[in-house]
């Protein structure tokens, strides 16, 4: 990552505003590109685009390669003629500012499915063409995953290991899959195109395991603790920590990294040129559990009764860097980190991470994310997808399972001290001292810029329903915002142009 000195946003595509119920790759992502190259930001963070299963979660996804159909723009759909005004009908009325998964899926995937036999009926040979080339460049994957989707809808979503053996899909099951995918990536590439034209870096973020209910386990059981029936006989998760006192219960089965090794690491290897395809860098979540992981016996109820094994270490990156060259990979630091993560890390030069939030409390980490010990090599945040926003942490009254109203107002006067603040527009006070900070890169949730409270939060940890729903407003995107923004970031020398002069205000 020689990106030098940039800043960016945090934002997931289904939290794109639209009139489609949930954030696409269509005309309003373009727009954000947009507005982040008028604001004066150079990175756009989203998490993982798989197909999403339990819980709409993006780290609980169908495949590990393919992505989400929920994500195809209906409006390019009908620029491509696959729909009409009259297939897509009166669009319902979805809430504001949030994802009716239970509402967008059923309605959206029956629009997609007339784009599919509209261009199976009348697509041109030039489109053919691409689908075919498609097709060929892809089959490796595509092929076990449109496989996979299709069996899975004809035992009416069960759990793979629930299914009749002896079953087979319906050609025209699979290759509706098989044009989804070619649809995402096509929609996907041109988004971008877009935003490199705009000097704009995609970051995109690699959960560090998949789904058991996924193409990938049923396709390669092998490479999985599974026992005879195909059930996990260990799952991931991590102990208890900050932000839960039981731990965080995954569920994903864990790797046989032994097989794994034997075969050079060859399923890593495809999946990571497919992200380094798709992104400019990428975010590996739960960096840690490759030096060390967390297994928990399968039958246990929370994470408590693990246990660390050792993980494939750098022989696992050494593989990926032979294949694939310099990796621009950020690590997920965060957690239990040890000595040892920390030499894994710096080995092969990946920068880590902070978050600003964490900097105030009692944890062995913290001091480590005061803007002052920055380091250049480093991507910091005000908080992740995991954290409460600015806002919304700031006025926490204790909620949660690990800190106490009394922790809380001790953790409030320490960063009152340092950030030398009343705790007014505290969302603008954490932007402004990552900003000014010393590492190479920074990052803000959107909701952050917005200075949204805790109703905007994106994912809270150890629950299982109720995330990944929040939505921007299109009128939230606006000029002055944006300037606010690029003032910030030309002052503290963020947008690869000439600094600007110190009489600039940021009000």
């Amino acid at each position: 990552m020689n990106w030098g000195r940039t800043s960016g946003v945090l934002l997931h595509i289904t939290s794109l505003p639209g009139r489609y119920g949930i954030g696409e790759l269509g005309p309003e992502a373009l727009r954000f590109a947009d507005w982040l190259a008028e604001g004066g930001q150079r990175v756009w963070q989203i998490l993982p685009l798989g197909p999403v299963g339990y819980g709409e979660s993006p780290y609980q996804v169908y495949s590990a390669f393919a992505g989400n159909s929920l994500l195809i723009s209906i409006d390019t759909l009908v620029e491509r003629g696959w729909l009409s005004a009259r297939d897509i009908g009166r669009v319902p009325r979805f809430a504001p500012g949030r994802v009716e998964f239970e509402r967008v899926i059923p309605w959206k995937t029956n629009l997609l499915h007339r784009a599919f036999r509209t261009f199976r009926e009348q697509a041109g040979a030039a489109d053919r063409d691409l689908f075919k080339k498609f097709h060929e460049e892809n089959c490796w994957w595509l092929d076990d995953y449109a496989r996979f989707m299709a069996l899975k809808e004809r035992h009416h979503n069960a759990v793979w290991t629930a299914w009749d053996r002896s079953a087979a899909p319906l050609e025209d099951d699979a290759q509706y899959h098989q044009f989804v995918q070619f649809e995402f990536f096509r929609e996907w590439d041109a988004l971008r195109k877009y935003c490199a034209d705009r000097q704009i870096h995609l970051m995109g973020d690699l959960a560090i395991y998949v789904a058991h209910d996924s193409a990938d386990v049923f396709t390669h059981p092998d490479l999985f603790k599974l026992d005879d029936s195909g059930a996990p006989i260990a799952v991931a998760g991590v102990p208890p920590d900050y932000f839960s006192e039981t731990g965080q219960l995954w569920g994903n089965p864990i790797y046989r990294w032994d097989r794994m090794a034997a075969t050079g690491f060859r399923w890593w290897v495809d999946r990571m040129r497919v992200a380094l395809r798709m992104f400019d860098a990428v975010r590996m979540d739960h960096f840690r559990g490759f030096e060390a992981y967390w297994e928990v016996p399968a039958q246990e109820a929370t994470a408590v009764n693990g246990r660390w094994v050792k993980g494939p270490g750098s022989e696992l990156f050494r593989a990926l860097e032979e294949q694939l060259g310099p990796l621009p990979l950020v690590a997920e630091n965060l957690g239990m980190i040890t000595p040892e993560v920390e030499a894994l890390r710096d080995e092969f030069g990946f920068p880590g991470m902070a978050v600003l939030q964490f900097a105030f409390g009692t944890d062995a980490q913290a001091l480590g994310f005061r803007p002052h010990r920055y380091v250049k090599n480093l991507v910091a945040y005000t908080g992740t997808h995991d954290n409460d926003t600015a806002n919304g942490w700031w006025r926490s009254q204790g909620g949660d399972s690990t800190r106490t109203p009394q922790d809380i107002e001790e953790e409030r006067e320490r960063a009152r001290a340092y950030l030398g603040t009343d705790g007014r527009r505290m969302n603008w006070v954490l932007i402004r001292n990552l900003i000014m900070s010393g590492a190479d890169t920074v990052l803000y949730p959107m909701q952050d810029v917005l200075g949204l409270g805790g109703e905007a939060r994106m994912n809270t940890p150890a629950t299982p329903k109720g995330n990944w729903r929040w939505r921007c407003r299109a009128e939230a995107l606006n000029s002055e915002l944006a300037a606010r923004l690029r003032r910030m970031a030309e002052l503290y020398e963020r947008t690869g142009a000439s600094p600007a002069p110190l009489s600039s205000t940021l009000s």
